[in-house]
């Protein structure tokens, strides 16, 4: 558990918090809608990508130019402000104060601008931005150089397990859920196809292919052998797949930045072990732990679980079942091209042909 402190005058910028790895929808934005905060209450997350301003052309830098702001492939256009910004819940926040007149608007509320729109309180330092507007979601970002964090002497709760799904055929229960289940299947889509090869991939037949759609065999053409792809994870067997689809790391250490995949192999039981003797490893591929309890474990259907503990597989039959699960979310198009982007692996000609067809 951490303190945000304003680095001038040592100001408490924010209660406890923990840090967990960035969420996959924390790019994802949705036109006039307003969304809800983006990080849990008592979290936070580091971005290490480059925060949004001053932007420059792709066409105007070098490859190494590119490399170096972490992208490998055409976008447009390309961030170059500092890294590893600090985002939290705006409720998390302590001891700051808004400057209207810092603030941006796209739509009906408040965005960052080029200029820090929060102070601390303590001292009047710019420490970050705050942006609650249509489309946006409702977050405080901590610009690295204006706050420290001072870890606290008690030990951080146990990261929690995968959870499984609560009942998914009830509208309104969770009305951001295919939100935040579509950004990070757009990011585990990238990275599948990452691993593939360019080989084609023969998916597991259920919520999988039903994920990930007609996607892979758009993009992998056939003609060389295909490669076999599973869940692994907590509880599930070894199926001697060569790609495994891991529950990633959701709650992070004190490293100096989050990267795409980091922690997938705490999680990926027998799946992505060393296998049996002469076998060759297979390629784990982490997925956002609430999208891997999505594809692996069993749907609670009830709308409302019984309290207390029930006997083992006996649920509530009060209440009438749906017909059949609601269907997933497709992988979000903005994320997969995003994720690929910053990946360098996209630099392989295969890769980088299948990244310009998107």
């Amino acid at each position: 558990m951490d303190l945000l402190a304003c680095t001038d005058c040592g100001t408490e910028l924010s209660v406890p918090v923990q840090r967990v790895a960035l969420p996959p929808e924390t790019h994802v934005t949705r036109f006039h809608e307003p969304l809800p905060p983006l990080m849990e209450p008592g979290t936070y997350a580091v971005d290490p990508d480059p925060w949004r301003r001053p932007w420059r052309d792709w066409e105007r830098l070098s490859a190494a130019e590119a490399a170096a702001a972490g992208v490998y492939a055409p976008v447009y256009p390309v961030p170059l402000g500092p890294r590893n910004h600090l985002v939290l819940a705006p409720g998390d926040t302590r001891a700051t104060r808004l400057v209207p007149e810092r603030c941006e608007s796209h739509c009906l509320g408040i965005a960052a601008g080029a200029e820090p729109n929060l102070e601390c309180a303590g001292c009047g330092l710019g420490v970050g931005f705050r942006e609650d507007d249509c489309g946006l979601w409702q977050t405080v970002w901590y610009a690295p150089d204006a706050v420290v964090r001072r870890p606290l002497k008690v030990p951080a709760p146990a990261p929690p397990p995968p959870d499984r799904p609560a009942y998914d055929g009830f509208d309104g229960l969770d009305r951001w859920h295919d939100l935040r289940l579509g950004a990070a299947a757009g990011a585990a889509l990238a990275r599948l196809l990452a691993a593939s090869g360019g080989a084609p991939l023969a998916l597991p037949a259920g919520p999988v292919t039903e994920l990930f759609g007609p996607e892979p065999a758009r993009l992998l053409p056939p003609g060389r052998p295909v490669r076999r792809v599973a869940l692994a994870g907590p509880n599930l067997p070894d199926t001697g797949a060569d790609i495994v689809l891991v529950p990633a790391a959701s709650w992070r250490d004190d490293g100096p930045a989050d990267e795409p995949g980091s922690g997938s192999g705490s999680g990926s039981g027998s799946g992505s072990g060393s296998g049996s003797a002469g076998r060759v490893a297979p390629v784990a591929v982490p997925l956002a732990p609430r999208l891997w309890a999505r594809l692996a474990l069993p749907v609670e259907t009830s709308p409302m679980p019984v309290s207390g503990r029930p006997p083992a597989g006996v649920l509530r039959d009060d209440y009438p079942l749906p017909d059949h699960r609601r269907r997933l979310s497709g992988p979000d198009g903005h994320i997969l091209r995003r994720t690929l982007a910053r990946m360098p692996e996209v630099r392989q000609p295969w890769l980088r042909a299948l990244y310009d067809r998107l």
